[in-house]
This record gives structure tokens, sequence and C-alpha cells, in this order.
């Protein structure tokens, strides 16, 4: 409850009548304030007149007044500015550790709004909010999923930032480490990125012109060199030949066993050697590093460099939303190349959307989902609200806590 009092002072959904303090003065909600995500009053900067005196202040939100004192507000100098105290039940006065006596007020919750957050608490229904979905303006519905979009490529951007950050800023080798991971599908991802970690970039480099090489190397540090296709592959006694001659060379040891790769429920085509070989394919070709894929102009030129690794479309598909396009964002926000960052954010909507249930679940609630931007918006939206029940910070929720039956 306290968090839809919250919920209710921040957007304005105020009861249809005057407020008043619990000593009778009339109050007006001049600006509800800036929410306070940390620790402290839960708005800051807020307005508010009060009996015809505009103050400007903090904001506290609670269910009594006497929540105050359970929280220890009273010897906190951090609430001494407090102007108002929002409550549902007044039950005794409040004071400020500098004796101040804050005026409150009873803020009466919609009957209807309540109704809606029950319901969207406790359904299991999925999409909870389907009834609204079709009745909110397309403007909206655009501006949110345009929202979360930028949210889902801004925190995986972070976690890459923070790799180069973990790496002294190498990007080439951010990139190569990032590209291997997404190559693991979630299955092998870790593994993936452990194994691509533990690859001697050097070493490689100097190797890069001969294919044959590039794959004994990176199947031997995958302990994979007794992996075989299923086919008839001459290469691979050259290959075991030409690891044991680089393990020499540079005093390489192989960083990883085959048991430490999983197989369940996995295509042969995506098995690990077969992706390790398509990692070394790509590599050879110069395609695994950041200067590729800054230079790529399109979508199609993208596209084509991953296909030039063997890669299938659907694949292709996944590396460019999943991996390539939160690298893009990251790197143009190290650089503070703004062109870039959008060129980013563009991508996904250049890209098919994913099939699967849940996108097809929203279909049915009357959204348009048609590209990758549409599909990994509704992902964010998934995960990061709807998994979380976390409504109070969903738009498509506003609209429905709003709707009177």
């Amino acid at each position: 409850m306290e968090r839809l009092l919250h919920y209710i002072w921040k957007h304005r959904i105020l009861p249809l009548r005057t407020l008043f303090t619990t000593d009778g003065r009339e109050v007006e909600v001049l600006d509800p304030g800036l929410a306070n995500q940390n620790q402290g009053p839960d708005f800051f900067n807020a307005k508010v007149r009060i009996g015809g005196n505009v103050w400007a202040g903090n904001v506290e939100v609670h269910v009594r007044s006497s929540d105050w004192f359970r929280h220890g507000h009273e010897s906190d100098p951090a609430y001494n500015n407090t102007i108002l105290h929002v409550v549902k039940h007044a039950d005794g006065e409040v004071t400020t550790q500098d004796g101040h006596v804050p005026p409150q007020v009873e803020l009466a919750v919609p009957g209807y709004v309540e109704e809606n957050y029950h319901e969207l608490c406790l359904t299991e229904d999925y999409p909870r909010c389907h009834r609204v979905v079709p009745y909110i303006p397309p403007l909206k519905v655009h501006a949110w999923m345009d929202a979360l979009l930028a949210e889902r490529i801004r925190e995986r951007a972070a976690r890459l930032t923070a790799m180069v950050d973990g790496m002294n800023g190498d990007w080439e080798r951010a990139t190569f480490v990032t590209l291997c991971r997404s190559f693991g599908f979630g299955l092998n991802g870790d593994t993936f990125e452990k194994w691509a970690c533990s690859i001697p970039m050097g070493a490689a480099g100097k190797h890069r012109d001969d294919l044959l090489q590039v794959e004994a190397l990176f199947l031997g540090m995958a302990g994979l060199l007794d992996t075989g296709s299923g086919l008839p592959d001459a290469g691979t006694e050259r290959r075991k030949r030409e690891f044991a001659f680089l393990a020499h060379k540079f005093s390489l040891t192989p960083a990883m066993d085959s048991s430490d790769w999983k197989y369940l429920r996995t295509r042969p085509r995506n098995f690990p050697h077969v992706r390790i070989r398509q990692i070394a394919m790509l590599y050879h070709k110069g395609i695994m590093r950041m200067s590729s894929l800054v230079e790529a102009p399109d979508i199609e030129s993208l596209d084509k460099v991953l296909a030039g690794g063997g890669i299938s479309a659907g694949s292709r598909r996944l590396l460019m939303i999943n991996t390539i396009v939160p690298l893009l964002y990251a790197y143009g926000t190290a650089h503070a190349d703004e062109d870039m960052r959008q060129r980013a954010l563009s991508l996904p909507e250049q890209i098919p959307a994913e099939d699967n249930h849940i996108l097809r679940l929203w279909k049915q609630c009357g959204l348009t989902v048609s590209t990758a931007a549409d599909s990994q918006a509704l992902i964010q939206l998934k995960r990061e609200y709807c998994d979380r029940k976390d409504c109070l910070r969903c738009r498509f929720a506003y609209e429905y806590l709003k709707m009177k039956h």
C-alpha cells in the first residue's frame, strides 16, 4: 500500500475533491517533487500550497503517521526539511529532529485504482494488463516501447563497458570475447567467454593468415581437438600437429577440457567445436574486430560480414541483436559519438522480430511486433517488469490503474 500511495502522489492520481491537512488547511499540489530512489525523504523539491502559503521542500509518504517513528525519521536530520507528510491513515502528529511538526494530509486511494492494483498483483495471467493494451493511444505505446528498447541496450552496453574497463580499455579483445560468448547461445555462454579470455591474442594474431593454424589454436585451447564433426575430416591430425607446434612456440596449455562443454538438447550445428571453427573463420577474415563492426555502413553489410563465417541467418540475427548492437552503443558512448549511438538504436528496427510464445501473446493484445526493436522491447518488459511484478514502473500498467470499470 505504501508503494501505491507513493505512486499515486508521484503521478497525481488524486481524489476529485479538495485535500486538507489534518488541522483543516487546504492543500494544493503544485509539484509532487522528484522521486528519491535512495535513502532519505521520498520526494525532493516538491512544491505545495498549504492554507494560502507556498512551500518548497521534501515530502514523505507512509501508510500511517506512526510509521514515521517506526522508521526513525524523528531523529534523522535528513527529514528536517519535510514540508508535508502524506499518509493513508493519520494516527498522530509527527516531529522532526529539529522539533518541527510537518503538516499531514490523508490521501484517499481511489477505489478503482486500489482494485486495479490488486488485480495486477494477484493475477497470474500474462500479460496482466492485456485488457487495457488495445485502448492505449499508439503514441504512448511507441514511446514506452522505444524507452524499453533503449533501456535494454543501455544495460547490455554498461556490462560491455565494464568488461572493457577490466581489459584496460582494449576494445578489440572485449569485442572478441563478447562475440565468442554470444556463440554459446545461452547454454555454453559462460564457457565460451572463459575460453575466449584464455586465447593468447598475440599468438593468434601472428598466425591469423593461416586458417588451419587458427583452428588448431582455438580448438586446442578449448580441449576439443579430438572432437569430430561426425564426417571425415582430413584436417584433424594436421590441427593436432599445428597445435603441438604452437603450444611449444608460445608455451601454451589448454585452458578447457572437453567435459566443460555442454551438448544437452543441442543441434549438431550448435556443437561447440562447430561454433569454434566458425569463430576461427571470422577471426581469419578479420571480422571479429571492433573496427570491422564500426566500419560496416548498414545492416546488409553487417549481415554479409557475419555470413562470411558460415553462420545461419537466424544466428546472424541473434548476434546482431544481442551483441553487435550493444557493442556499437557502448563504443559510441565511450567515444562520445552520438551518431554511433543512434545507429545502434536504429539497427533493431531493420531486423525482423523473433517469433516465440511470449511475443504471440502480445500480438493477441493488439500490439504490433514486426521488428527486433519491438521484440527486444517486449522481452525487456517481461523480464524487468512483468516477471518481477513491478507494475508501478510500467507505463502500460499506469493506464490500467487509471481504468474505471
